[in-house]
């Protein structure tokens, strides 16, 4: 077989101090076949010990460690024969070690009954196992309430007594046996009766990136009471593979052997039972997964002085990055040789190109590579190049071609190509355009304005292409702006707005900028002035607005020129400025002291304010705010010291009164560079590639990214930064550092979107801000009722209600739906349904009865869910007609009494028959409750209030509550990361007396759950054995 290929390569292998150990490598091929080894890219040579085996593959008669004689490393062998080399996919030799503790137990103190957890871990390899001793001896697991989880931590569930003691891990591998340190749990006796508590998570999952086909373990401990109850789920609402998974103990997910679809957000809810309370926490799981080609580079056969591509494009976690070999050695770019976006391009073909090439995807997890082979078909009688080419610009985008025919052979070109590419920087990508041979010119119209393009071109015939001709350069016109740059707005007084920008990329700003023009208005003036700045110079990226109104909106936009013209403005930015009382931004004097220290000077600007004290930040560069320095209101210098030489800082300074924070005054400076400290900024870090995000609920987006392609051991970080699209505000623009490759972004706003760019850094150096790529936050579903709901009777049957949309911030309202019924079908549940679209904030009633009191109540719903009902109203419908000529106006509001005298007579009088009816019906029955009708359900306790007159409401108040108990008022923050809590609505209802109505609950598992359709809406019921107290009271 001619094919030279790989029949065995080389895998991972661990292995002990002083093993003997072989690499397998078998290559096939037209023979002879030769095969050598690499160790971490060098060379390796043969010795007594290190032996190539007759088959290629290698042997280590014992294995060394430590040292430089280490054989530890990543080995790759390298096949040969007379048409080229490949090389082998990397295959990493480990010898068997443990090291010492990462996380040791720490003495704990807990109350009998709750949970103790002690941690534990080490760095092995292969992984350790964890084992747990108790007053030094083996602990015992046959009791449910341990659990040691697979990566060592130990949770004792309902804490006894006899659990107080002395507790140490073990971590055992082939290399060694490690003991850490003891540990003591102290048990305090609980005191009395435990507490009713809400469930709270106390060792939740954290974020962990594991290997493929290993174990991850999400952890799970909460507490309550009565104990809660763990479940898991998936934020994408994909189900959790029930093979692969399994609880352990109380509640921790493990899964083994993990595969890529099981990365994503877990999310461990603990609920207290039988009731809506209930707590989570969430945590990313990512799984590494080693490279894999999903498109391998294909063999050519290409004339001399022709054009060859290869493609090639792989998959994994991380991103894999991509690399080019010929005959198993590095390829560097040059001239005719580019690769960009994991493609390789060899033009103007020569001989020494016919070879074997390679395209090789690698990344933490390991590497895979695939071969594809160049032929070059060599042909004598090729014709000459084509002669005199020139161009021409026509346009920002066009410039025509033009050539003559070559001077030899020209009668056997059936074809031209032209090639051409940006004529600034390295690895620009080069285009190539084919046209047949009836002509000598072309016009070139995909081109960037305001740019330097290189062009050549090449004549082709059946067997062969000639030379490329001269090569000639041309310059693109300019254009009109293509957008307008994002503004900061900043204010330093109440009266001054400083307004910044950055300039716009080349590709954007389509020509040199030559002025910008910045119109402003107040939001209550349509009357519009501008200003036009300067395109060049020192302060031509920010400008100053003075003489504005203090405490008041203004609205803002930019747009760019060049030469040709102006671009379309940016879209209107809204920024307030300050009130008068506050204290404006001190004048700010920044001076490098050292390489290493910042002076600060200040002196306070001209204010009626009495400032108490100043406030100063500072921190590099593309990371988030640190901690504050606070100074005395007679300081007005301070030296920044331990700072990175050559970084970029920002300083920040505020003043402070009795009212508050004043505005900043903010600043960047560079620190020098030491005279011993080497430039180290060279080189320029590539930005992070492939950025991904998701959004996973309305406030949260997971973002990922792949570390670009550059070799280095040293360790890097990133940079997160992201803000709200429109309208844009600098203030809201936020921060992230991570030293990860995903980051879950929280505390976003719902329904909004955000832009998200990722910086890298690296030993004091910082790459360009990546692509962005925009998510938008989920829709959240209501969580207020709507407000000022009213109701006005216009006719003897007809009702108005009106609202207003709930106060939440981006809140989209898909439909309302009001919910009435008259005083007695209320009592009975039946209620009337009406739904509105969200573009509606009235309704008419129809139909009503006239000696009736109606009850109305209105919430909002949108895709996300539905919204808490408001408060209800009532509305008496007088008997008889309105009489003509009166004002047949009647309004109720939720903060209105109901009614005149004679309403209140006649409310009272209706409401003393219908409870003598309850009652006569209460005794028949035994109880209030029928199948089919609204529950009454209570707390056991409720607070006593006092009656409000004229309302029948108060008298019928628990009734009411419990139909509105029935959405629940959302979710909370509770401040950790990660987590949030969901609380059953606790009703205080005003009551005729202090228990009206005691519910006894006799359900069984699944008993007594009733679903009660009124009007079309669907609830689920809790049925209960209820007894009426009836209770005196002095007066009403």
């Amino acid at each position: 077989m001619n094919e030279l290929s790989f029949v065995t390569e080389p895998s991972d292998k661990t292995v002990s101090h002083s093993d003997h150990v072989v690499m397998d490598c078998l290559a096939q091929g037209q023979p002879p076949v030769d095969v050598r080894w690499q160790k971490n890219g060098a060379k390796l040579l043969e010795s007594d010990r290190v032996r190539v085996l007759p088959n290629g593959s290698l042997s280590l008669s014992f294995v060394r460690r430590g040292g430089e004689q280490s054989d530890e490393g990543s080995y790759q062998c390298l096949a040969h024969n007379k048409y080229g080399a490949i090389l082998s996919q990397r295959a990493r030799l480990t010898i068997s070690s443990i090291s010492s503790f990462v996380t040791q137990p720490s003495p704990v103190v807990v109350t009998e009954g709750s949970v103790a957890r002690f941690a534990c871990g080490v760095t092995a390899n292969p992984p350790a196992i964890i084992t747990w001793e108790f007053n030094q001896r083996a602990l015992p697991l046959e009791t449910e309430r341990i659990t040691v989880l697979p990566n060592g931590v130990l949770q004792i569930h309902e804490v006894k007594p006899e659990d107080a003691g002395v507790y140490c891990c073990i971590a055992t591998n082939i290399a060694s046996r490690l003991r850490s340190r003891e540990a003591t749990l102290t048990v305090n006796p609980a005191s009395g009766a435990k507490p009713l508590m809400k469930p709270q998570i106390i060792a939740g999952p954290q974020n962990i990136s594991t290997s493929l086909h290993q174990t991850a373990v999400l952890e799970c401990v909460a507490e309550g009471n009565p104990r809660p109850l763990v479940s898991w789920s998936r934020a994408d609402s994909k189900p959790i593979d029930v093979f692969g998974a399994r609880v352990l103990g109380s509640g921790n997910l493990v899964i083994s052997s993990v595969k890529a679809q099981h990365s994503g957000i877990y999310l461990c809810r603990a609920t207290t039972p039988r009731t809506r309370n209930y707590t989570v926490a969430a945590a990313n799981l990512t799984v590494l997964v080693p490279p894999s080609l999903v498109e391998k580079p294909e063999s050519q056969t290409r004339p001399r002085a022709g054009t060859a591509r290869f493609s090639c494009q792989a998959e994994g976690m991380p991103s894999p990055r991509i690399s080019w070999l010929k005959n198993g050695a590095a390829i560097h770019s040059n001239g005719r040789i580019k690769m960009y976006n994991s493609k390789l391009v060899i033009t103007q073909i020569i001989p020494e190109d016919d070879a074997i090439y390679q395209c090789q995807a690698e990344n933490s997890q390991g590497s895979v590579l695939s071969m594809a082979r160049l032929i070059v078909v060599m042909s004598e009688d090729r014709p000459s190049a084509p002669r005199s080419v020139h161009a021409e610009t026509i346009s920002s985008s066009a410039i025509l071609l033009a050539w003559e025919r070559p001077q030899y052979n020209a009668e056997k070109v059936i074809a031209y190509s032209v090639h051409y590419m940006k004529a600034e920087g390295l690895n620009n990508e080069e285009y190539q355009a084919v046209i047949g041979n009836d002509t000598t010119s072309h016009i070139v119209d995909d081109l960037e304005p305001a740019c330097n393009y290189t062009f050549y071109i090449v004549a082709y015939m059946p067997m062969g292409a000639s030379r490329m001709s001269e090569q000639v350069t041309q310059h693109t016109l300019e254009d009109v702006p293509l957008r307008t740059p994002e503004l900061g707005l900043t204010s330093r007084s109440p009266t001054d707005i400083l307004v910044s920008w950055q300039p716009l990329p080349a590709k954007l700003s389509r020509g040199r900028v030559s002025a910008y023009r910045l119109s402003y208005r107040t939001a209550a003036d349509e009357q519009v002035s501008s200003v036009e700045l300067p395109g060049e110079g020192e302060n031509s990226t920010q400008h100053l607005l003075q003489g504005l109104q203090p405490d008041t909106i203004y609205l803002l936009r930019i747009a760019v020129s060049t030469r040709i013209g102006w671009s379309q403005p940016s879209a209107w930015s809204s920024h307030r400025t300050p009130k008068t009382s506050m204290p404006p931004a001190p004048n700010l004097e920044l001076e490098p002291l050292n390489c290493t220290s910042i002076t600060v000077r200040w002196h306070p600007a001209p204010s009626d304010a009495i400032i108490q004290g100043y406030k100063l930040l500072c921190y590099p560069d593309g990371q988030t705010e640190g901690s504050t320095i606070q100074f005395h209101p007679q300081d007005y210098q301070y030296t920044i010291a331990g700072l990175d030489p050559r970084r970029k800082y920002h300083v920040k300074l505020l003043a402070f009164s009795s009212h508050g924070d004043g505005y900043q005054a903010h600043q960047i400076v560079s620190t020098p560079g030491c005279p011993s400290a080497p430039n180290r900024r060279l080189a320029t870090l590539p930005a992070p590639d492939h950025v991904h995000g998701q959004t996973n609920s309305s406030s949260v987006v997971m973002l990922s990214w792949g570390r670009p392609a550059f070799s280095s051991g040293k360790p890097v970080s990133y940079s997160i930064r992201y803000g709200p699209v429109a309208p844009y505000n600098a203030s809201a623009v936020r921060y992230l550092q991570t030293t990860e490759q995903t980051v879950m972004v929280q505390g976003l706003r719902s329904n909004t979107r955000y832009e998200f760019v990722v910086r890298l850094h690296m030993d004091q150096m910082s790459s360009p801000w990546s692509s962005p790529i925009y998510q938008r936050t989920l829709l959240e579903a209501p969580s207020s009722p709507p407000l000022a709901v009213r109701v006005t009777l216009i006719e003897d049957d007809t009702a108005l209600v009106s609202w207003r949309q709930p106060e939440q911030t981006n809140l989209v309202v898909t439909h309302y739906t009001i919910l009435y019924a008259s005083q007695r079908a209320w009592l009975a549940g039946e209620w009337q349904v009406l739904q509105r679209e969200g573009s509606n904030t009235m309704a008419l009633l129809e139909k009503l009865e006239s000696g009736n009191v109606y009850m109305v109540k209105i919430s909002a719903s949108n895709q996300a869910g539905d919204g808490p009902f408001s408060n209800m109203v009532e509305l008496p419908i007088l008997r008889g007609k309105i009489q003509q000529g009166k004002n047949p106006r009647h309004t109720y509001s939720q903060t209105e009494t109901t009614g005149t005298k004679g309403i209140i007579c006649l409310s009272f009088l209706f409401l003393i028959l219908n409870i003598s009816m309850s009652i006569l019906q209460a005794v028949e029955r035994g109880c209030f409750y029928e199948v089919g009708k609204t529950v009454l359900q209570y707390e056991e306790e409720q607070a006593v209030a006092s009656l409000q007159p004229s309302s029948l409401q108060n008298f019928y108040r628990p009734l009411g509550e419990s139909e509105s108990s029935q959405t629940s008022e959302g979710s909370r923050d509770t401040g950790d990361s990660g987590n949030f809590s969901h609380d059953e609505a606790e009703t205080s209802s005003p009551n005729i007396c202090q228990q009206p109505f005691v519910c006894e609950d006799k359900r069984g598992p699944s008993e007594n759950v009733a679903t009660v359709n009124h009007g079309g809406i669907s609830k689920r019921e809790d049925t209960s054995s209820c007894v009426l107290n009836v209770c005196a009271h002095a007066s009403v």
